[in-house]
């Protein structure tokens, strides 16, 4: 989603005829609401990929210490598990990447992630919610409450889990400061069988983002209907998106036949 939208909706809303807009959002606002949303999307996702690793690390060493290093490329991830067995709940889980761990995604993480199980992973009802302390993806330091929650089997016999980030708060490395609030559910269609395995994971993503632009541009992102996402090649499918920025609250963006339509206007894009 993030490398489809910003080059067909940027190009786009600068394409715009003045009279398309209101005053009160510039193309320029909506541009930069768009990157940063990108920015800010990326790394709330990438949170919750780590928190979902980290506590299925948790899950294959409890019981047999009370931490346990995770390799990385440049040193090594401390996952501290308390209490450490494999009953005993709720379970405090601390991600510790110390000074600066580079992964092997390329992503220099630094500082703590501290998350609260109320069960495993995988079991129905299980809630999972992480904060941070000082924690840094890249140059971006992340605030606020990211909350997973398993919802248990659909009637197709699919793992649900519900994502709800509260008072989101992305730092850029010049003090700019991007707000997002997440309310979404993800449902596990493949891959729920190899945990450990995420590169064949896929989900339909159905659920609500909304934000402030650090200049002050309120924007929203709902699915009208949900977006089939795969990881390898990383990407969507399929599903239907609408997205305001602002005062510009007509932009449709539909993976399924792959068009993007604005202000009334459809024009076709290349997934």
């Amino acid at each position: 989603m993030k490398k489809l939208i910003i080059p067909t909706l940027v190009l786009l809303v600068m394409g715009c005829d003045k009279e398309d807009t209101t005053p009160d959002t510039t193309s320029d606002a909506a541009v930069n609401a768009l990157t940063e949303y990108v920015l800010v999307n990326k790394i709330f996702q990438d949170v919750g990929n780590s928190n979902g690793d980290a506590i299925l690390d948790a899950e294959n060493s409890a019981g047999s210490s009370a931490a346990k290093t995770t390799p990385n490329t440049t040193s090594q991830v401390e996952i501290t598990v308390s209490p450490a067995d494999f009953v005993n709940f709720p379970k405090t889980i601390t991600v510790d990447f110390k000074d600066g761990t580079l992964g092997q995604d390329g992503v220099l993480r630094k500082g703590v992630v501290t998350i609260v199980s109320t069960n495993w992973y995988g079991a129905p009802g299980s809630k999972h919610t992480a904060t941070f302390d000082s924690y840094y993806h890249n140059d971006y330091k992340v605030e606020g409450t990211h909350v997973v929650e398993n919802l248990g089997a659909n009637a197709d016999g699919y793992l649900e889990y519900s994502v709800e980030i509260a008072d989101g708060k992305i730092t850029t490395k010049t003090g700019d400061v991007i707000q997002y609030e997440e309310d979404s559910k993800r449902t596990w269609i493949s891959g729920s069988q190899t945990p450990l395995n995420i590169w064949d994971d896929e989900y339909l993503l159905d659920g609500l983002q909304t934000g402030i632009s650090s200049s002050g541009l309120d924007y929203s992102l709902s699915t009208i209907e949900p977006l089939h996402f795969v990881l390898v090649p990383r990407g969507v499918k399929s599903g239907i998106l609408s997205v305001e920025l602002g005062d510009i609250k007509d932009i449709e963006l539909n993976y399924t036949n792959s068009t993007i339509t604005i202000l009334g206007t459809t024009y076709p894009f290349t997934k």
